[in-house]
C-alpha cells in the first residue's frame, strides 16, 4: 500500500478557486479520491491563518472532521494595509519531515516557491509528488517540478 502525506496551502486554494471559478474547493470529494484502498494517508495537514471569526472556525472544524490536522498562524494586518499569513516555511519543514516516511507527497497549492522542495524530495528521498492547483493560476515551475499535476475543476469544486 502506497503511503502518502497531504499538505494544503488553504489560503492559496481558497483564493485561486474563488478567483477562477467563484466556487470553493470540495475537500470531502478530494479526501474520497485520495483515500482509496491502494493508498494510506500517513499525515494530512491544512495550513491556514487564524482570524478568529465563527465562519472560519466552522470551516476548520469541517476539515478536522474530514481527517486533516489544522495548523494556524495568526493573521497579521500591517500598517500599510497588506496582510501576512504565509505558511511556506512551515509547509516546507513538514514536507521534509515526512519525506523519509512516505512514498508520495500531495501538495495543494499553486505557489511556485514550492518547486525546489518537490525537486529536493524526489532527488534526496525518491518521493513522488502530486500537485493539485487551479489551471492557469498554478505556477508553471511548480507544475514542471511535480510528478503529476491535477487541475482543480469539476467535482473538486462546490
Amino acid at each position: 500500500m502506497e503511503k502518502l502525506a497531504i499538505f494544503v496551502d488553504v489560503q492559496n486554494i481558497y483564493y485561486t478557486t474563488r478567483h477562477r471559478y467563484q466556487k470553493h474547493f470540495n475537500y470531502s470529494v478530494f479526501w474520497e479520491q485520495v483515500n482509496d484502498n491502494q493508498q494510506q494517508v500517513v499525515a494530512a495537514y491544512a495550513y491556514a491563518t487564524d482570524r478568529g471569526d465563527i465562519k472560519q472556525m466552522g470551516f476548520q472544524q469541517i476539515l478536522k472532521n474530514i481527517g486533516f490536522t489544522i495548523k494556524l498562524k495568526p493573521y497579521i494586518q500591517r500598517r500599510d494595509g497588506s496582510a501576512k499569513g504565509d505558511w511556506d516555511v512551515g509547509i516546507t519543514l513538514d514536507v521534509l519531515d515526512y519525506a523519509s516516511k512516505v512514498d508520495k507527497v500531495i501538495l495543494l497549492s499553486g505557489d511556485g516557491d514550492f518547486d525546489l522542495l518537490l525537486l529536493k524530495i524526489r532527488k534526496d528521498f525518491g518521493v513522488v509528488s502530486q500537485v493539485y492547483g487551479v489551471d492557469g493560476l498554478t505556477a508553471p515551475a511548480l507544475i514542471r517540478a511535480a510528478d503529476q499535476f491535477t487541475p482543480i475543476a469539476g467535482t473538486l469544486l462546490m
